[in-house]
């Protein structure tokens, strides 16, 4: 069909829909549309019927807009335009290479066409195709090459290909043309030369860089910057003398930043200790105030002189009231030397400020404040709670209360020590109670929130966040508006542990969203960047990009998600009628009439909860209605509506695991955890080679990891008893048994590992559950082996030990363990007596008496156990 050419008064027309779409009058654009396609001569116009799904497509008419631009391409099939609006709405819906393949097509018809060619170097640069969005950017060059993002763009290309020295030459020719006075303050023209120096240093020309600064020094506004560089190019040359005598003017500047001293050492390059913590002893004298220089000595000293450093540092912070002296100390309680001297000197002060109000009763220095022994109160709360002393934490956290009942931070750590202790919800209150003395503080107000959501407290949590959300919207729905994942990712948990699962992924999906959303934001910064020269942060940015989903946000909610898939996959959803049905059949007539009444209670308040809802949504809707009505710039449609039902009513569970797993694989593979996640699924999945390349690349990570350790014998044993492997895979699989395990049974294999890790109870609980998996009839020497509870043994902690009682409960370690599930519930609470897991049965929070400072006592612990 030969393509229909409009006559000047339809073609001015055609221009005005053009000028239309790019101001989003899309309204005003579609009118338009309709006047020329509404003549039959050129109805079947195929730049037209593309302008016009182009424009549908803005106003969330997808399925319309995609049969317009269709039909326009088929009527016209040598239009750039109409290839160039197909890219573009394969663009909007994310189909980056098909869009790719569509702009190329349009570049056929059209080679020179700068819009199309700026709109295809957007998409490679955003999909990273490096080679290719370089050509695109040499023939911007070629096109316009007195624009300076033509040239930024093609120096930018060859730097991220890392031919740095190219790059550099590139942006040098450029800044030729640029007609700068030295004097004239110009900070894009500054960002220029920044960015020039940083392509030099890393393509190693080193000299080149410092001979560039020196050049250009007058005309770079960030003088921080300059001598920051100068000083890293000084070491790097291996001119030292230049390079202290620049450090010596920044540590004047700011003494207290880290890296200056840091390039001190460089610059001196200590040859012992001694020297080494000259340099530190010199800073004093010249900065008596300073913090940092009395700080950093502490990581490498040993004996008395660690002790006296610490003493003059502890002093100081404490005299001073600092807060966070605990947490800059945090990193040197690897070593349980310098632990001790830290204990011995600051429960030294608390006992001589309690009776002298000095720091030493020797000492002839003046008498101290009362906030002094509250900030060493304070530390030594924190210290115990950090080295597992929940009681002693307690008891100092205590008398600070006592003394100043007024201070937030005090009740914070107090809520701290309890969640530590293994108790949430008392943390929770204690964490309620720190809000309420300051209302207005956002920081605290989150922490308490963060704290109701790990004891389950989420429409409270909700309610407390709704303090500092937007009026006229719920606070769930404005929190996930302003992407505040801390906020989900806590959420996502709470409902797991509530087994609500389809409220869990909802929350895991929305953060899977919001990482879309950071990567698509990308395209507002590929032009910006370049306009407003703002270069080094551009590159730093795309790097950033690069790994975006090795945040810990991130890896949170995809390991709950693939967690969550898996649940679902083992136990499918059944009919809660038959469930509720199957729990009534044992019960007698009096607990029948007390669970019917308990379920008309729960179900009026989930009535009301529901017309709360529906009422708040409604609000919300008609906001949104009116706020889309006032603003028609709506691109693309409304997204998809997670809804909690449609998500654990997934077909295939672990497809959708899989989702979240492979940006896993690909940025967090050092991780175990994400290699055993894999196996967890490909095992489900029978992928035996997929198996073997996780459990492989875990060995090669932590050979004797517990987890992995279980995953070895499942795998071992799939093995052996799966008789339909093909024959290529299973003489791979057997070889690389052979080289992974070294045993000719999986059995034999479990019975060493549980030999060499004899003393762990991570290690003796891992082996135990094996022991019963490959041989039911061993399920009481396992019992024996994973509740063993003796000192001697490693690796006893609250998670660990919750883990043995939820295997003896769950069959893990055999059937009918309830006696032995008991006993080791009485044994882990006199270790842990304020843990909720290991509390009597019939513990109930309001029942138990509580000290006249609000907590439970061990020994009334211990008693009410002994009662029960």
């Amino acid at each position: 069909m030969p393509a229909i050419i409009l006559p000047q008064k339809e073609n001015a027309l055609f221009k005005r829909i053009l000028r239309c779409y790019e101001h989003k009058q899309y309204r005003n654009g579609l009118k338009f549309c309709k006047q020329i396609l509404g003549n039959p001569k050129f109805a079947e116009h195929g730049e037209t019927l593309a302008m016009k799904g182009l424009t549908l497509n803005c106003l969330g008419k997808k399925e319309e807009a995609y049969d317009l631009v269709r039909r326009g391409l088929r009527n016209d099939l040598k239009s750039h335009v109409c290839w160039h609006v197909y890219g573009l709405l394969q663009r909007s819906d994310k189909k980056y290479d098909e869009a790719i393949k569509c702009y190329r097509n349009a570049l056929k018809w059209d080679k020179d066409n700068l819009q199309i060619l700026r709109d295809l170097s957007l998409l490679q640069i955003q999909m990273r195709d490096l080679e290719g969005y370089r050509e695109t950017r040499y023939q911007l060059l070629q096109l316009r090459p007195a624009q300076r993002a033509s040239w930024i763009g093609y120096a930018v290309a060859y730097h991220l290909l890392e031919d740095f020295e190219m790059a550099a030459k590139i942006v040098e020719e450029f800044r030729k043309t640029q007609q700068t006075s030295p004097d004239k303050v110009d900070y894009e023209y500054s960002e220029l030369l920044l960015y020039q120096n940083q392509v030099l240093r890393e393509a190693g020309l080193y000299k080149e860089a410092l001979d560039h600064l020196n050049n250009y020094e007058k005309q770079i506004c960030d003088k921080l910057a300059v001598e920051e560089t100068r000083g890293e190019l000084m070491l790097k040359l291996d001119r030292p003398e230049e390079a202290l005598e620049v450090y010596r003017k920044l540590q004047e500047r700011n003494p207290e930043n880290w890296a200056y001293y840091q390039g001190i050492e460089k610059s001196l390059n200590p040859g012992s200790i001694e020297e080494r913590f000259k340099i530190y002893e010199e800073a004093w004298v010249k900065f008596p105030k300073g913090l940092v220089p009395r700080r950093l000595p502490l990581s490498f000293l040993n004996g008395e002189k660690f002790r006296d450093c610490l003493d003059s540092y502890l002093r100081m912070n404490f005299s001073k009231g600092c807060p966070p002296v605990f947490t800059t100390l945090k990193s040197l309680y690897t070593d349980k030397d310098k632990v001790s001297i830290i204990e011995e000197l600051v429960v030294g002060y608390e006992k001589s400020l309690t009776s002298c109000r000095m720091f030493c009763a020797n000492d002839d220095g003046k008498e101290e404040p009362p906030t002094t022994l509250l900030w060493v109160q304070y530390f030594l709360a924190q210290h115990f709670d950090f080295v597992g002393q929940s009681i002693v934490a307690l008891e100092y956290i205590n008398a600070a209360i006592e003394s100043t009942p007024t201070l937030i931070e005090l009740f914070a750590i107090k809520a701290k020590i309890y969640k530590h202790a293994g108790n949430i919800k008392e943390a929770a209150r204690w964490m309620d109670e720190a809000q309420a003395l300051d209302t207005a503080d956002r920081f605290i107000n989150s922490k308490c929130a963060k704290y109701m959501l790990k004891a389950s407290l989420v429409k409270e949590a909700e309610e407390m966040c709704s303090k500092f959300t937007r009026e006229g919207t719920s606070a769930i729905e404005n929190l996930n508006e302003m992407q505040c994942m801390w906020f989900q990712s806590e959420c996502a948990l709470a409902f797991k542990a509530m087994n609500k699962y389809g409220d869990a992924l909802k929350k895991c999906h929305e953060i899977e969203r919001h990482f879309v959303e950071i990567t698509d934001d990308q395209f507002d910064f590929h032009t910006y960047c370049m306009r407003k020269m703002t270069l080094r942060s551009y590159v730093d940015l795309l790097k950033l990009e690069d790994v975006l989903r090795q945040h810990p946000f991130y890896y949170k909610a995809a390991r709950t998600a693939i967690q969550i898939y898996l649940a679902l996959h083992d136990k499918p959803l059944t009919d809660d009628n038959k469930e509720s049905q199957a729990d009534t059949e044992n019960l007698t007539d009096k607990d029948l009439k007390k669970l019917r009444n308990k379920q008309r209670r729960a179900q009026k308040k989930a009535q009301l909860e529901e017309e709360k809802k529906i009422a708040e949504k409604e609000k919300m809707l008609k906001n949104q209605k009116k706020k889309k009505e006032d603003d028609d710039e709506e691109i693309g449609g409304p997204k998809e509506e997670l809804i909690p039902d449609k998500l654990i009513k997934t077909e295939y569970p672990l497809e959708e695991a899989v989702k979240f797993l492979m940006p896993l694989k690909n940025l967090v593979r050092n991780q175990i955890e994400t290699q055993l996640l894999a196996f967890e699924i490909y095992f489900r999945k029978e992928k035996y080679l997929l198996m073997l390349q996780s459990i492989k690349r875990a060995v090669a990570l932590e050979p004797s990891n517990p987890w992995l350790h279980q995953c070895l014998v499942r795998f071992f044993k799939g093995v052996n008893d799966n008789g339909d492997l093909a024959e290529a895979v299973r003489t791979v699989l057997r070889q690389e048994i052979a080289r992974l395990f070294g045993e000719s049974n999986p059995q034999s294999f479990n019975k060493n590992y549980l030999s060499q890790n004899s003393n762990s109870i991570p290690h003796r609980l891992a082996a135990a559950k094996m022991m019963v998996y490959l041989e039911p009839s061993t399920d009481k020497m396992a019992c024996e082996i994973a509740t063993a509870l003796d000192e001697s043994l490693t690796g006893s902690s609250i998670q660990i030990c919750t883990e043995v009682m939820e295997a003896l409960r769950n069959g893990q370690l055999g059937e009918n363990q309830e006696k032995a599930a008991e006993a080791y519930r009485a044994a882990c609470h006199k270790i842990y007596p304020y843990c909720l897991a290991f509390m009597p049965p019939g513990y109930q929070d309001n029942n138990t008496r509580i000290s006249a400072n609000g907590d439970l006592s061990a020994g009334e612990h211990e008693e009410m156990t002994n009662e029960m």
